[in-house]
């Protein structure tokens, strides 16, 4: 004999999920009608018939090109200009040919006991017979 598991159904009733639909759409209408743009006059200066400023090729460079590279250059001070006051390094040193272990020892491999001692820690399980 053979059990037929029917899907979970919602424990509100048909009426109360109709009454949900209606009021998320009312709701929606509702929003739209207060999103609705105001009927207010456009105050004096900002209509159409005053004569709007030109901006200038040398501007516009200034505003679109200008602006950007100061960003850039602000933002690259603040990220670097810490670990310069510390005296850190900002870039790797590739010239000794060292290989570079990222979350190893930070003497690399000279840090590491060998590996044929008893204290050794390095490879596989650490079994013992």
């Amino acid at each position: 004999m053979t059990t037929h598991v029917s899907p979970a159904r919602s424990s509100r009733s048909p009426r109360a999920r109709r009454t949900g639909r209606a009021a998320a759409l009312a709701a929606g209408a509702v929003l739209a009608l207060l999103a609705a743009p105001a009927h207010a006059d456009v105050p004096e200066g900002w209509g159409g018939q005053t004569e709007h400023s030109s901006l200038d090729v040398l501007g516009a460079l200034g505003l679109f090109v200008g602006a950007p590279l100061l960003l850039f250059a602000l933002i690259a001070v603040a990220v670097y200009l810490p670990a310069m006051v510390r005296g850190e390094k900002l870039l790797p040193d590739h010239s000794a040919g060292e290989v570079q272990w990222i979350g190893g020892p930070r003497q690399g491999v000279a840090e590491l006991p060998a590996p044929d001692g008893d204290d050794s820690r390095a490879g596989g399980a650490s079994g013992r017979w």
